[in-house]
């Protein structure tokens, strides 16, 4: 829980909004595997073209960061808390 409060109390001046406040919180929770924007999309119920979206905001704002590889297997983790 204060990992959680930790990592969201980066983002009080401006708020991501609902999908992107919950995907990391399950990451937070122990999510299983990688994560990659069909699995947000998935999550969130949302177009995987949402879901880039909404995972490129978080990587500019240093919620998330790309794992190595990319292309088809372009996967992301939570930035260091």
């Amino acid at each position: 829980m204060l990992l959680e409060a930790r990592f969201w109390e980066r983002f009080a001046a401006e708020p991501p909004n609902g999908r992107q406040i919950m995907v990391p919180d399950r990451m937070l929770d122990g999510f299983e595997g990688k994560l990659t924007s069909s699995k947000w999309a998935k999550l969130a119920i949302c177009s995987q073209d949402t879901a880039y979206r909404d995972i490129l905001d978080l990587v500019e704002r240093g919620a998330l960061e790309k794992n190595p590889g990319g292309g088809r297997s372009t996967s992301y983790g939570l930035a260091d808390v």
